[in-house]
């Protein structure tokens, strides 16, 4: 055993490192010798009148576990069993031929098919050489066959067990592990009953140093930190400032309204026409503004000088409504001349009778 412990923990220093097993399921088988303790059975009520004592013996487990981070839980199926070496009788002796305070050699065995829980502790490196601790329990069927002269028992009795566990384990794969561990396995109370009807009542303990292979699998995917990205590349220098808008052209005109016969009231067409030149004239700053009225033929020359200056006079008032000064406004009134339909005397001409605006320095008439 000693030999066994030796070179399993020497295995252990050159095992490469793996990934974590957080997060993973595992498989195990483990194996290794087992000592039974000295079995004192009170008989028929007697304390302690017959010792078995045991050859080393051996112990198989297969567990199966899911590995939460600091803490493990795992099902374990174990068996173990050791051969009678020989049975002691205490004062009382025992009936046929087993006399009190005697030794007497044995045939027969001692097993243990036991199903646990075990919670594990673990502490170290995931990825290297880690200690456990833990513990378990569940249920056990020991088995006693054991002959001596004409007295023989071959019963079991199944019963509460519970074992306390400590080891280590270190990676030998990034999906396998293995681990040395020790456990002592304790069912607290064995009922039998021999050939002659004597009822024996005792317990059963052992300690096993067991050998391990894990199998670890169904842990999530490692998550690789994604390469750096590249320096960013040099900013291209700013594009050179757009050049300045050029100021909006003044738009010098000419705008026209027209006039309803011998009148010189303003239509809604022309006070469109004149909403368009006073928005116009916001890009001709202070510019001069030429105000020329015209007239049909339809009257007296006399007469359609005067038409033509009340139809100025409704231009520019309308203007400087729409917040042109009065001081930039000029006006002449041109009657009947400068015709912009040719007529004879006295035609009544719609084109004719009109207002004509112009802006700025060079405007005229």
């Amino acid at each position: 055993m000693r030999k066994l412990a030796i070179g399993v923990a020497l295995a252990t220093t050159a095992l490469t490192p793996a990934m974590a097993r957080d997060g993973a399921w595992y498989a195990g088988v483990e194996g290794g010798p087992m000592l039974v303790e000295d079995t004192d059975f009170d008989v028929n009520g007697v304390n302690d009148d017959l010792t078995i004592d045991h050859d080393y013996g051996y112990n198989f487990d297969g567990i199966v576990g899911y590995d939460f981070g600091a803490f493990r839980i795992e099902a374990e199926v174990g068996y173990q069993r050791a051969d009678a070496d020989e049975v002691i009788t205490g004062s009382q002796g025992i009936g046929g031929n087993l006399l009190a305070g005697s030794v007497n050699d044995v045939n027969g065995y001692t097993d243990a098919l036991s199903f646990m829980l075990n919670g594990m502790l673990d502490f170290g490196d995931d990825d290297g050489i880690q200690g456990f601790v833990g513990g378990g329990a569940g249920v056990a069927r020991v088995k006693q066959v054991a002959t001596v002269a004409n007295t023989f028992v071959d019963d079991s009795d199944t019963g509460f067990a519970w074992q306390a566990i400590a080891g280590v384990r270190a990676p030998l794969t990034t999906n396998i592990d293995v681990g040395l561990k020790y456990k002592f396995f304790n069912v607290p109370n064995v009922d039998l009953v021999s050939n002659l009807g004597d009822t024996y009542e005792g317990r059963y303990r052992s300690h096993s140093i067991l050998g391990s292979l894990i199998f670890n699998f169904g842990a999530p995917e490692p998550v690789v930190a994604p390469p750096p990205p590249p320096p960013p590349a040099a900013a291209p220098p700013p594009p050179p400032p757009p050049p300045a808008a050029a100021p909006p052209a003044c738009n010098e005109g000419p705008y026209l309204v027209f006039f309803d016969w011998d009148k010189s009231n303003i239509r809604p067409d022309a006070a469109t026409v004149l909403d368009n030149a006073v928005a116009q004239y916001a890009n001709c700053g202070s510019a001069r503004v030429m105000l020329a009225g015209y007239t049909d033929t339809s009257g007296t020359a006399q007469y359609n000088i005067g038409l033509s200056e009340r139809r100025n006079a409704s231009v520019q008032s309308y203007l400087q409504s729409r917040g042109i000064p009065a001081a930039r406004i000029s006006s002449e009134a041109f009657g009947e001349t400068d015709l912009r339909v040719p007529t004879a005397d006295g035609v009544r001409e719609p084109q004719n009778r009109r207002v004509r605006i112009t802006y700025g320095p060079g405007a005229g008439y």
